[in-house]
């Protein structure tokens, strides 16, 4: 079957978990008129803010069309050609990696994605990161203090933890994980990692802010979601208001991926000058220090920091799997919706 059909076959199943359950905010469409169309994975409420930094700075009147990071990619499958969107600005390297493989973005040259440490980029120059966010389990530590032991997500297969687990199953993070178990365990092993998770009869958000919402006030024990969204409600919050705990894994584990938000060309864009003014915005140190302090994301681009106590990138020990294998989304989707866990 090809990839845009079954991408969208099993997009039609996520859908009734609601529009905004992919990362995203709502309908929000401003591309009307607009010279730059951006499409979106990415949050209109983390990202807004640096696009209207980049229509001002560039003088480019940018257009936003938000949406979840895989249904853009597979609206993108279907429009081919006559799409509108000049950017692909995705929450995760999965969904770049599967329109890159269709054929649909245009090579970045090497003083783009040479800016970006290595191995945030598509080495065939299709897609470049523009930050990078870490899995991570919260926990309520009244509930599970356990959880700041764990190496393995293979830990909360343990019944003990049955509906006692949340998770985001419409969010290309979360769906980036699964493709993370794919290559890390095989497809056989990671149907049976999945099948062993639905029996915990895990307990379903639209999104990762819900899911640490459900941890922190105990409807769930613990959580699968990125570290940005602790940092984040911390520096909202402060610490002592927030009751949920985050635990990096510390190993050579999928739960321990270290993926990208990053961005693409569309293939056939007749503004592609304004396009890369865009992209090299994005990996401007402006907008990396927009990243790492207003998203608590790590950037991208060396030498900038963060004003968030994150863990420094290069002392995380993280799965040691190549983004370029994470580009078989259909086959995820393919995968959750085979075990029932969209």
């Amino acid at each position: 079957m090809h990839l845009r059909r079954i991408l969208s076959a099993s997009l039609a199943a996520i859908a009734v978990l609601g529009a905004a359950a992919c990362g995203s905010d709502g309908p929000a469409d401003t591309t009307e008129g607009a010279d730059l169309v951006i499409y979106s994975g990415r949050s209109e409420s983390l990202v807004k803010g640096i696009l209207d930094d980049l229509a001002a700075e560039t003088g480019v009147k940018v257009g936003v069309r938000y949406a979840g990071s895989s249904e853009l990619a597979a609206q993108l499958l279907e429009e081919g050609d006559a799409t509108k969107a000049d950017v692909f600005f995705s929450q995760d390297a999965g969904a770049l990696g599967a329109l890159a493989k269709e054929g649909r973005l245009e090579p970045l040259d090497a003083a783009v994605t040479d800016r970006v440490i290595a191995g945030f980029a598509d080495p065939d120059g299709h897609w470049v990161g523009t930050s990078a966010r870490a899995r991570v389990i919260a926990y309520n530590p009244q509930q599970a203090p356990e959880v700041e032991q764990m190496t393995s997500v293979d830990a909360v297969l343990d019944p003990k933890y049955k509906g006692k687990i949340g998770y985001a199953p419409a969010n290309a993070s979360f769906h980036a994980f699964v493709t993370a178990l794919r290559v890390a365990k095989g497809e056989d092993g990671a149907r049976e990692w999945l099948t062993k998770f639905k029996a915990n009869e895990p307990r379903k958000y639209d999104n990762n802010i819900l899911v640490l919402d459900g941890v922190d006030k105990g409807e769930v024990a613990l959580g699968l979601i990125n570290h940005y969204y602790w940092f984040e409600r911390v520096a909202e919050k402060g610490a002592d208001a927030v009751t949920a705990r985050i635990h990096f894994l510390g190993s050579d584990d999928p739960g321990a991926l270290i993926n990208v938000a990053g961005v693409g060309i569309l293939k056939g864009t007749d503004q592609k000058a304004a396009a890369l003014k865009a992209v090299n915005y994005l990996l401007s140190e402006k907008a990396q220090k927009y990243f790492a302090d207003q998203t608590a994301e790590y950037p991208v681009v060396a030498g900038v920091t963060s004003k968030h106590d994150l863990p420094p990138l290069a002392d995380l020990e993280k799965s040691s799997i190549d983004l370029n294998k994470l580009d078989s989304l259909e086959t995820t989707l393919a995968l959750l919706n085979e075990v029932g866990l969209t």
